[in-house]
């Protein structure tokens, strides 16, 4: 317990925690049910998620990240405080040392509010902050140490992010709000315009993990997706295909594309071959999405591959980021500097 490292993934659909020694330890959704009346915290995480759409009028079921960033500070603290909790087992005498990770693409204020809303929740101060993608690929175990390029893509919940790692500092990056929960907004719109049904948000998630892919599928799968009809107002049933999905998520698959191009058209000459040899690397949740790395290669023309259980590298990274603080600071440039502590 005394001297606790935490690495904390603060991302817009999950929160992970990884303590040193342990591995991942919570893996929660980014959702809080908060009691309208005295703003008290009804539930954190798993329980909350279950009470989306289904809560009486003085109970709101909030999800404070947006976009890979705090939407909703004070109860952006209340979650982070009880996930602190949880690890420290409630004991408040010794802070624990905390790294957590933000988009390489956010403003200084808005470091400043993930920064503050740490410390407020028990971490030590000064709360440390990593790019994700310099902390997906250290805990991806990609020698970022080198001076050799490798391309990480990060792709979450509210943002994905695109960048070229090279002796612990961000080389170049790009960053889209487009990643998981525009999927699913995508589905769901066109699940209503195409069957005139209206579903919810976990839903359409729900569809998307269950027949989603990037590319058209050899055996076509199905899904029973259940919702109320726009006409008539009622429950109904329906089944949606795989290859319907795969329409419905062109347009941001294709916002994700043109960021690793992005960021492929700015990286030095030297670095890209390396990129070329090496390929590129796929995390986060929304690396699952079936055949996504196919579709990658297939338009970008550099090989490209899932990294074995893609959600829980950010969270490992940041905490194995806390070893190598002096050389993460070294690669950070001052005027945008992640890291606390000069």
């Amino acid at each position: 317990m005394f001297g606790k490292r935490i690495g904390v993934d603060l991302g817009t659909a999950n929160v992970l925690v990884y303590v040193r020694g342990r591995g991942i330890v919570i893996k929660e959704p980014s959702v809080v049910a908060v009691a309208q009346r005295d703003n008290s915290i009804v539930a954190v995480g798993r329980e909350a998620r279950d009470m989306l759409g289904r809560t009486p009028g003085p109970i709101v079921v909030i999800r404070p990240m947006r976009d890979g960033v705090i939407a909703d500070y004070l109860t952006t603290e209340a979650m982070l405080r009880y996930f602190i909790g949880k690890v420290m087992g409630w004991f408040r005498l010794i802070r624990p040392e905390v790294m957590v990770c933000i988009p390489a693409g956010v403003t200084s204020v808005e470091q400043r509010a993930v920064r503050d809303a740490a410390e407020s929740a028990g971490a030590r101060r000064p709360a440390n902050l990593v790019p994700e993608p310099l902390a997906a690929a250290i805990g991806a175990r990609i020698p970022v140490d080198t001076p050799r390029g490798h391309m990480v893509v990060d792709v979450g919940g509210g943002r994905t992010e695109a960048a070229v790692i090279s002796m612990y500092g961000i080389v170049t990056s790009e960053s889209v709000r487009v990643a998981g929960d525009r999927m699913d907004e995508a589905v769901a719109t066109y699940i209503k315009r195409r069957h005139n049904l209206i579903i919810g948000d976990r839903t359409a998630e729900d569809v998307k993990i269950a027949v989603g892919s990037a590319l058209p599928l050899e055996e076509e799968l199905t899904t029973e997706v259940r919702g109320r009809d726009q006409i008539t107002g009622l429950p109904k049933n329906i089944t949606v295909t795989s290859q319907e999905i795969t329409q419905a998520i062109e347009e941001p698959l294709a916002s994700i594309l043109g960021a690793i191009r992005a960021v492929l058209e700015r990286t030095p000459p030297e670095l890209s071959s390396d990129v070329v040899d090496r390929g590129i690397v796929l995390t986060g949740g929304g690396a699952l999405i079936r055949n996504l790395d196919r579709l990658i290669s297939q338009e970008i023309g550099i090989p490209c591959s899932v990294a074995e259980n893609p959600m829980d590298w950010v969270a490992i990274g940041a905490g194995i980021a806390l070893e190598h603080l002096d050389l993460i600071r070294r690669a950070q440039p001052a005027e945008g500097d992640f890291l606390a502590g000069y």
